[in-house]
């Protein structure tokens, strides 16, 4: 599904956010620049945004990006290449729930809108916090459902309705866009989500929700 959408993944995120989706990946930057990581791990790195986004504002040794979907990386090497961060990006194909990485080998692992994707997110949680280095630093963020009874109605009509429509028509893939949604309604979230954490043995586990609760960013540091 996503190889298939991946030539449109990156208008229909500006698109269905307003592009509100840089400021939230703005304010996660700016999280993470006061811990100076210098060897980064994007995990369901996608098309690169967030990994280009913390090549430039904290200039970082390494960053690592890995995702499941081949279609997702060829989009995003072109936009590395564009932006000639080649030296500090690089990118594989590769399981999240499954890291090919040793332990304690990354100073921070950012997750963009992509650990609702996870078939075992427990699992990738015990990956994540297995390849960074004590100290180091996770930074999830994810999309979430809002809790004010003014905004939710609105917001179910627009993910539910407006979204899987637009998505048809732009990315000609009847599933995908419907999945959004329910992606979004069935992963955990709040202080769900950061029991998870704690029970990967996170500490430290605090979220910030973002824009009337439609964004989460959640963050902990690996004891």
């Amino acid at each position: 599904m996503f190889d298939s959408i991946a030539p449109a993944y990156d208008f229909m995120n500006r698109a269905m956010t307003f592009g509100i989706d840089h400021l939230w990946r703005d304010k996660a930057v700016k999280m993470i620049k006061n811990h100076h990581p210098q060897s980064i791990l994007d995990v369901a790195t996608g098309t690169g945004d967030l990994a280009i986004k913390l090549a430039h504002r904290l200039t970082p040794n390494k960053i690592t990006g890995i995702d499941l979907s081949e279609g997702m990386l060829e989009v995003g090497r072109k936009k590395v290449a564009e932006a000639h961060l080649n030296d500090i990006i690089t990118f594989t194909q590769g399981d999240c729930l499954n890291l090919p990485f040793n332990d304690n080998t990354f100073d921070c692992v950012t997750v963009a809108y992509g650990v609702r994707n996870f078939e075992h997110l427990d699992k990738g949680y015990r990956e994540m916090q297995r390849v960074l280095r004590p100290g180091g630093m996770i930074c999830v963020i994810e999309l979430s459902t809002p809790t004010s009874m003014l905004i939710k109605p609105l917001y179910k009509f627009y993910t539910r309705c407006i979204i899987p429509f637009i998505g048809r028509l732009v990315s000609k893939d009847v599933r995908a866009y419907s999945y959004l949604p329910e992606s979004i309604a069935a992963v955990p979230q709040g202080n769900n989500m950061l029991q998870l954490m704690k029970d990967a043995q996170f500490i430290n586990c605090q979220f910030k929700p973002l824009t009337f609760g439609t964004c989460t960013i959640y963050t902990a540091i690996k004891p």
